[in-house]
């Protein structure tokens, strides 16, 4: 009897002891093989550098780069919860990352702010890599976004172009008043896209007088404008809960709120004229493709099944807006600006469009592959304040 205790005794320790030395090796095991990463500060347990970065009261970029330069190195690890962040200041580094390793750092992180914009990450910008983001990666480039579909709207942008130079000469010539570049670059590029898209100018109504951007601009629709630009506002703002899920119901930053009280306004009138297309299209009363909403609709695959749903057009459109209403405007005010503290440049790009297109002729997009000066400054000015990636 005792002999089978102990013996029952000495096999449960022989199993302890096993599981123990079995894990001991496996931790070893992976310690060893352990990538080696970056150089960075230390991080808490659970939380990673969170504590640091919010205590820093600063914004995330800039405590990032401030980090960087007091550890002395272009390339670093920071944890935050349980990812790994590896910032990059050495344009040699970077193109390493876009061009050799652009297979692993493509993916896009499912994060709170895409999730929400996004209709549950449906579009090309916002998705992982998988099913989904392969189909509109490959719909976008062919039918959309191809030199094709450019070059198949032209009408739509110059009715835009004229509507401005004509605002902008009424206002500084008849009127004498100072432009806010600002705002009227932005209902132009609003006006673009929507006219685009949707082939009429939600933003206001045709007026023959001056036809400038800003002429009988609806309050709901000024409100849709200010929401679009809310949400671009958070679009690369840092959030906890991305980092620690388990923080998200307790709205510490107050990100979601926002975005969540924006983008009802934000998606108000293009819901509503998506459905009001779908519906024209599913009984007939359309049959020619006269702009981008036509041809997302019309999109069928090989068995004449629709390729995209109202919930993906509607989340794509979005998409759209966010991409094109920032990033020209932009670039257009930072050129200008740049522009105008150097009048030589100014004056000399001035000259150029009068020797090749005429001082009494209007520039077309015909035009620009012979102003190289031109598109020299709007290199110069987009490696000087470059735009944001879509």
């Amino acid at each position: 009897m005792v002999s089978t205790f102990f013996s029952y005794i000495t096999t449960l320790w022989q199993i302890f002891f096993s599981i123990i030395l079995k894990i001991t090796s496996k931790l070893l095991g992976t310690t060893r093989n352990k990538p080696l990463l970056p150089p960075g500060p230390k991080p808490w347990p659970v939380f990673g550098c969170i504590p640091q970065m919010v205590l820093n009261k600063k914004p995330a970029f800039e405590w990032i780069h401030k980090l960087m330069e007091e550890m002395n190195t272009e390339i670093a690890c920071i944890r935050l919860g349980n990812v790994h962040a590896i910032p990059v200041t050495s344009p040699e580094l970077a193109c390493l990352f876009l061009k050799n390793q652009d297979s692993i750092f493509s993916s896009s992180p499912i994060c709170m702010y895409a999730n929400l914009v996004s209709n549950g990450c449906l579009t090309s910008l916002f998705l992982p890599m998988g099913d989904q983001w392969m189909k509109m990666r490959r719909i976008l480039p062919s039918h959309v976004l191809s030199a094709t579909s450019f070059q198949w709207l032209p009408r739509k942008r110059d009715e835009e172009a004229d509507h401005i130079i004509r605002f902008v000469y009424d206002q500084c010539i008849n009127k004498r008043l100072v432009i806010n570049l600002r705002k009227v670059t932005r209902y132009y590029c609003a006006n673009v896209i929507n006219n685009m898209i949707f082939s009429k100018r939600l933003l206001g109504k045709r007026i023959i007088e001056n036809g400038g951007p800003l002429v009988e601009l609806q309050q709901d629709q000024e409100k849709q404008i200010d929401a679009i630009f809310t949400l671009l506002e958070y679009f690369h703002s840092f959030s906890i809960s991305d980092y620690l899920p388990w923080l998200s119901r307790f709205y510490l930053d107050g990100h979601k709120a926002i975005i969540k009280k924006a983008f009802p306004i934000a998606t108000k009138h293009i819901d509503l004229e998506i459905d009001q297309r779908i519906h024209i299209w599913k009984h007939g009363n359309k049959n020619v493709e006269e702009d981008i909403l036509d041809v997302l609709i019309m999109l069928r695959d090989s068995n004449g099944n629709t390729m995209l749903n109202a919930k993906e057009i509607k989340a794509q459109v979005l998409e759209f807006m966010l991409a094109m209403l920032d990033n020209p405007s932009y670039a257009f005010q930072w050129t200008i600006k740049e522009m105008l503290n150097q009048p030589m440049i100014m004056q000399r790009a001035i000259e150029e469009i009068d020797n090749v297109i005429g001082g009494k002729k209007f520039v077309q997009e015909s035009d620009l592959p012979q102003l190289n000066y031109v598109k020299a400054c709007i290199k110069g000015s987009f490696r000087l304040h470059p735009f944001g990636g879509f």
